[in-house]
């Protein structure tokens, strides 16, 4: 039984693989092998070539974009773990009139279509002339109502003894939260952290309205101009694509086994 369980999985991690050394392969080729009619699971030839090719390309500034994504995504994450805990604590702890009323009204955020919210940040962020820049690329992603969800189901099942404890010795809510509910949650936030840094990083729809100019562009803007109506650069777009996802790999090996213990902890049953 053992043995075929791992039959399993590794046949499983191979079909998962596969498509990401695909990207690789054909990365580290020539256009004409890319293709030829008789293509090859192995290249002929690595062409290490390419790597600088890519990044000497002056129409696609690529360092420059993951630069961006990064602080985009470093930025969004902190932002919503810090306002979204914050709020979630305060939604499942502090007792005040309208707490399930400012609860329903998070939750049914989560119901509206972000098509339906999309043309008024956008006049939001271009009233504020924050178009092609920094902010306006981080700051309409500091909040989400599905985080605050989440870390409020998370802190309904907090051991209330804890606070207790931290409330005997003086604290109120607010030291309670900073000085024991968060030392004690650290790997529920990481698991959201995690989750918000790649959402964040593969974000593509705002940044390509938002950044209009190359100053500002993501990653994810930067690789869909290798595929344009009047050129199509394939081996650059797939290395480009290879090279964007590794700081999602970093961040996902790192910190994989608070993804499981996240959603465990969350409260939510399937």
């Amino acid at each position: 039984m053992k043995a075929l369980r791992y039959l399993a999985l590794s046949v499983a991690a191979v079909l998962f693989l596969v498509p990401f050394y695909l990207v690789v392969r054909n990365g580290l080729v020539s256009e004409s092998e890319i293709s030829a009619t008789s293509w090859t699971f192995l290249p002929s030839s690595v062409r290490w070539e390419n790597f600088a090719e890519l990044f000497s390309d002056p129409a696609v500034p690529l360092v420059r974009s993951m630069v961006n994504s990064l602080v985009v995504a470093v930025l969004q994450t902190a932002g919503q773990l810090l306002l979204c805990s914050m709020a979630g604590y305060g939604l499942a702890r502090i007792p005040y009139r309208y707490s399930n009323v400012v609860f329903y009204l998070v939750v049914a955020t989560l119901m509206v279509p972000a098509a339906v919210t999309f043309v008024p940040t956008f006049v939001v962020v271009s009233t504020l002339g924050w178009v092609s820049d920094l902010r306006g690329l981080v700051i309409p992603g500091l909040f989400s109502g599905f985080t605050a969800f989440l870390f409020r189901q998370y802190f309904l099942n907090f051991p209330r003894e804890l606070e207790e404890a931290a409330r005997i010795d003086g604290l109120g809510h607010w030291g309670t939260f900073w000085r024991v509910v968060v030392p004690n949650s650290r790997g529920f936030f990481a698991a959201l952290g995690v989750i918000a840094f790649v959402t964040s990083w593969n974000q593509f729809l705002w940044p390509l309205v938002i950044a209009q100019d190359q100053d500002s562009w993501t990653v994810q803007v930067a690789l869909s101009t290798f595929l344009t109506a009047q050129s199509i650069n394939v081996h650059e777009l797939f290395l480009a694509a290879a090279v964007s996802v590794t700081p999602l790999v970093i961040v996902f090996v790192a910190m994989q086994r608070y993804l499981v213990r996240g959603v465990t902890e969350s409260g939510i049953k399937g």
